[in-house]
């Protein structure tokens, strides 16, 4: 996905890696994503409130609360996100990490990932708003 197509479609990029944020916003703005990016749980959840993503890149170890306890809020209070947050951690193998992802059906992108990995799940969201938009 490219130009025109990508363009209205914002990413939320949480990572408290400032240069991991910073590649991803890069690749994903060349990509022709809008990209905005979080440091920390809480500062995901202040943009949330004022920004609707369509897209959440999470990554599963932030300061003060965890990835999983955000995404958990998170869907709490905007129920429209199930299905589109993927989890981004190097640690996937753990066995509360692969608990927590049978339980919430959540994708997982394994750091270190490669871009393309990224461009075909954001694909993949694009697709079921599409689908989830004609259902309605």
């Amino acid at each position: 996905m490219t130009g025109a197509s990508a363009s209205k479609m914002t990413v939320l990029v949480v990572d408290d890696e400032a240069p991991l944020r910073r590649v991803l916003e890069r690749a994903l703005s060349r990509l022709g994503y809008r990209v905005i990016g979080a440091a920390s749980a809480e500062s995901a959840l202040e943009l949330l409130a004022v920004e609707h993503p369509a897209a959440i890149l999470l990554d599963v170890h932030l300061p003060t609360m965890s990835g999983l306890a955000f995404y958990v809020a998170a869907i709490a209070r905007w129920p429209e996100l199930q299905g589109c947050v993927a989890v981004m951690t190097g640690d996937g193998e753990t066995t509360e990490v692969l608990e927590w992802i049978a339980r919430n059906s959540c994708p997982l992108i394994a750091k270190p990932f490669n871009l393309v990995q990224i461009e075909e799940w954001l694909n993949h969201v694009r697709a079921w708003r599409s689908r989830r938009a004609e259902q309605a």
